[in-house]
């Protein structure tokens, strides 16, 4: 019979000894997994006397690590952190993302995080999950916290889409403020004058730049913007029906609105069946993204593509390059790579109607 340190009544080990995680040296040390997986890695940030006590956990249980368990340690992974699960968007995220990673040869791991807190959480997990670098959408990829953390944990973050890019952290970008002016402008030459326009989550730094791009189309054609015109925004559907109702109850209702995504302007469009206006003949109606929910409502949305899935797909190669490099000793280069924005004209948008 064995006790319950796996030794039979011989002295001899237990073949049924109950096998030892990671978790449990983790306990035992009082300690975090993460902390274990630092100390048998030779990562930094790990104190003497924090690593005396993983070591002397790891001896006392006799923990080691299988064969399964250090081959898929010496993957190459890279993690990612969605903020808006409900984004149309996210889907073509993914699809991009997880194609690239068969073809980069890395492991792709994607974690919620609909707020700082959570994020911190989901980074926490897939850190002990040995990920070497990290995609952040906007908010994520502007917030101190999360970067920090990626810092102290010797993983390598991207910020995907982010408007302001940071000179020590690589990026995919696009040009928010240019897409926003090339929509408002096609609107004006429609020959629509009342333009209004809801705006993106504020925590978001795209939001800023498409307004930016908005105002200044709008100034560079002497049009002047009524306070009723803007309406706030979340990039989340539901806010898309506030804005709408906002606007298109307005005193002086605009003749098209352009809204800061796809989400939000299909929700505009819905708002206008409702109040039997005909589109594009009674409102116009854009967005931006292009994503999927863009070509399958009706009217298709004219909209600006930004390339969701190229983008996954370019943040994963770059990222999991990086992380292969940082493997060597070598300090990865930081790299921003700009994506290029299409206007797509589709049946929601048409010449003014007098």
């Amino acid at each position: 019979m064995a006790d319950d340190n796996g030794y039979n009544d011989t002295g001899a080990k237990s073949a049924h000894r109950p096998v030892v995680t990671i978790h449990d040296v983790a306990r035992h040390a009082g300690v975090s997994s993460m902390t274990v997986s630092r100390v048998m890695t030779g990562k930094r940030h790990v104190s003497e006397a924090m690593r005396e006590r993983v070591n002397a956990a790891i001896a006392e249980l006799e923990y080691s690590p299988n064969i399964t368990a250090r081959s898929f340690s010496s993957a190459v992974r890279v993690g990612a952190i969605y903020s808006n699960p409900a984004s149309s968007n996210l889907g073509s995220f993914l699809m991009g993302a997880f194609r690239q990673s068969g073809e980069s040869g890395c492991q792709f791991l994607i974690e919620p995080g609909r707020n700082e807190k959570e994020a911190l959480e989901s980074l926490g997990r897939l850190v002990e999950a040995r990920i070497g670098g990290v995609i952040l959408p906007p908010p994520l990829c502007d917030s101190e916290a999360i970067l920090e953390f990626a810092a102290r944990s010797d993983v390598l973050p991207l910020a995907f889409a982010t408007a302001i890019p940071r000179e020590g952290v690589s990026a995919i970008i696009v040009d928010d403020y240019k897409g926003a002016y090339d929509m408002t402008r096609y609107l004006i030459g429609l020959g629509h004058r009342k333009i209004g326009f809801v705006q993106g989550d504020p925590k978001h730094s795209p939001s800023q730049r498409r307004e930016q791009g908005y105002r200044a189309a709008m100034a560079g054609a002497s049009l002047m913007i009524d306070d009723e015109w803007i309406a706030p925004g979340l990039f989340t559907y539901r806010s898309g029906l506030d804005a709408a109702r906002r606007l298109l109850n307005a005193a002086s209702r605009p003749t098209a609105i352009f809204a800061s995504n796809d989400d939000m302007a299909a929700a505009v469009v819905a708002v206008a069946h409702g109040m039997e206006l005909l589109i594009p003949r009674d409102i116009s109606i854009a967005g931006f993204d292009d994503a999927q929910i863009a070509a399958t409502i009706w009217p298709a949305l004219t909209t600006i593509r930004q390339p969701i899935s190229d983008m996954a797909s370019r943040a994963v190669a770059l990222l999991s390059d990086q992380v292969r490099e940082a493997r060597t000793g070598r300090q990865p280069e930081v790299r921003h790579v700009r994506e290029m924005l299409t206007l797509v004209e589709r049946d929601s948008t048409g010449a003014l109607q007098v």
